[in-house]
């Protein structure tokens, strides 16, 4: 066109700044600025919005800042385009501090663009951790009502983000309950609003209620959804998703692929994961994070080793900080301890990544388990950083396990310093003072407790059956079926005593007599909830049960005895990892 001697105008510009930002070419967008300058056209309002968003695009910050600053007319588009790079590079306190200066500039009247801007603002704000923003979304909720954009539709859908994001699920929902009509993104927003809040059940019925609408099952939707069966342990929703997915031909994209693989291993049917994992069509970071994770949640420490030396292969894909953490959690759980260390000390010169919390927090994981809890207080000491909650929390764990009390209260008074209100510490702190016998000091942290005024949340296991959780604790005898159940739960004790079982009363947290003891630990959440699943899951199909603490050593060996006993599967998921119980064996090799 310049060889020709046709000089560009205000629609040419445009459209070659848009370009050069696709292409991300800098000097490029640069040169066009610079002729745009000479020829005078950079004071368009619209060719100045383009060249600002280029700059934008590519990265050119500081130029993009100035050419923003010099601009003699900034239109909505140029404050719009400020808000949503801002948004895009994680920069939301940027984004919000152009938003406020725009509300100052009167002849510039906020559009649908902008306040969904803003909200993804204080939505990326409130993702990564931080309600600092939810007032300032709330603010503009009431804008939103006052301005008359409570009926755009996309403005809607940002809220619904917003809100989930921020962890106000019933806020999403009154204003999901107010958009009409919804659109495909208001159903996914609903739903992965619901997911992102362990709202698994809430999610579910959504995305049944978007299908009776006649809404196609997007790969979004099915990502989002298959999210919440990893939540439940839904293995069977999961594969009834599994089937929705291939029949509409989603089941070959990356995303959805990566979603089941994550749903599979998450409900514990790491084989399932591999099957899909391996008709992937194409696998990205996330899917390989996925299969790693998967056998990380098993204690398959051989396959994910192997899994990541595949992907690091030449022309394969690099591991970033998330593969490494799912490694070393394999290792840990695996009992690769020398594996894991290696890998640990050798990340950034064979991965070039830098060892962050999560990495020293699985190496200490690792000694810890181990037995060696020394060496892991040595490393804590090494740190070149400031030891986080979870560092602490895993030589305190491991601590409880090998009964280290002195070093364990170590743990738990760093822990009370960084976190004073976290009662799964104290209570931590008080079950291993009380396995060791120290009466008097265990009965101390539970007073503290009572006074600072810090509750712990309840045990409880859980079996889904039929469309319908039954969820048991401790000594609970609310279950409608409670005598079926204890009747039961004696039989089999019964017959584990013929085989050699002795309760382990150290399990039990209160000094009383040994008799009563013995009854605190043959009512355990996880026992009841196996004796419901031998009466009313009909076999062969596995019982499968969800706790959400740490399986006790008594219930591990009781209910490694059971599965010999009546020759049945039992599939248990606590808060560490999967136990896949039969034959009088565990999966985890009583290594957990």
């Amino acid at each position: 066109m310049l060889r020709a001697s046709v000089f560009p105008n205000d629609f040419t510009f445009p459209c070659a700044f848009k370009a050069a930002a696709a292409l991300t070419l800098p000097p490029a967008g640069r040169q066009l600025h610079a002729l745009a300058l000479k020829s005078g056209l950079i004071s368009d309002v619209f060719v100045a919005c383009s060249a600002l968003d280029m700059y934008c695009k590519t990265g050119l910050k500081t130029d993009a800042s100035n050419l923003f600053d010099e601009m003699p007319q900034k239109n909505i588009v140029a404050w719009n385009a400020v808000m949503s790079n801002a948004v895009l590079e994680a920069r939301p306190a940027d984004a919000a501090e152009a938003f406020l200066a725009l509300r100052h500039r009167p002849e510039c009247y906020p559009n649908s663009i902008t306040l969904c801007a803003f909200l993804n603002a204080c939505a990326g704000a409130g993702g990564s951790g931080g309600d600092g923003y939810l007032p300032a979304g709330e603010q503009l909720h009431g804008f939103i009502v006052r301005s008359g954009f409570e009926g755009d539709v996309s403005v809607g859908n940002a809220l619904i983000d917003f809100y989930g994001k921020l962890r106000r699920p019933a806020g999403a929902r009154r204003v999901f309950d107010g958009i009409s009509p919804r659109n495909d993104v208001s159903w996914c927003s609903m739903i992965a609003a619901y997911a992102q809040n362990a709202a698994e059940t809430e999610a579910f019925a959504v995305f049944l209620a978007a299908r009776r609408e006649g809404m196609r099952a997007s790969d979004f939707m099915l990502s989002s959804v298959l999210t919440t069966c990893a939540g439940l342990a839904g293995v069977d929703l999961g594969r009834a998703l599994h089937a929705a997915a291939v029949r509409s031909r989603s089941d070959s994209s990356v995303f959805v692929g990566t979603a089941l693989v994550d749903m599979y291993g998450k409900c514990g049917s790491v084989a399932d994961a591999e099957r899909t994992f391996q008709w992937l069509p194409s696998k990205n970071l996330v899917s390989w994070n996925a299969m790693i994770g998967s056998y990380a949640q098993q204690g398959l420490a051989r396959p994910a080793l192997e899994a990541l030396h595949a992907m690091a292969l030449p022309g394969g894909t690099a591991p970033n900080h998330v593969t490494l953490v799912c490694a070393m959690a394999a290792c840990s759980r695996g009992g690769l301890v020398e594996e894991g260390l290696e890998l640990f000390e050798t990340m950034g010169e064979r991965y070039a990544i830098v060892p962050t919390l999560e990495h020293y927090a699985c190496a200490v994981d690792l000694l810890g388990r181990a037995g060696r809890e020394e060496a892991a207080y040595e490393l804590i000491r090494k740190m070149p950083m400031a030891p986080s909650a979870s560092v602490w929390g895993a030589l305190l764990g491991a601590c409880r396990m090998h009964g280290k009390v002195e070093l364990g209260k170590t743990a738990a008074e760093r822990l009370l310093e960084l976190d004073p209100g976290d009662s799964g510490n104290l209570v931590l702190l008080s079950n291993m003072l009380a396995a060791a016998g120290r009466w008097e000091e265990a009965t101390e942290v539970r007073k503290e407790m009572k006074v600072a005024g810090v509750k712990k949340g309840p045990g409880c296991s859980w079996v889904s059956w039929r469309h319908e959780v039954h969820v048991f604790h401790a000594k609970d005898g609310k279950h409608e079926r409670d005598g079926e159940i204890r009747t039961e739960l004696g039989r089999l004790e019964r017959e584990m005593r013929a085989a050699g079982y002795s309760p382990e009363t150290r399990w039990a947290l209160y000094d009383v007599e040994e008799e009563e003891k013995e009854g605190e630990v043959r009512e355990h959440s996880e026992k009841l909830a196996v004796a419901f699943g031998l009466l009313w899951v009909p076999a062969p199909a596995p019982i499968r049960v969800t706790k959400n603490l740490r399986v006790c050593g008594d219930c591990h060996a009781a209910i490694k005895l059971i599965s010999a006993i009546v020759k049945r599967e039992i599939i248990l998921r606590d808060n560490v990892r999967f136990h896949h119980f039969s034959e009088g064996r565990c999966s985890c090799g009583d290594y957990w």
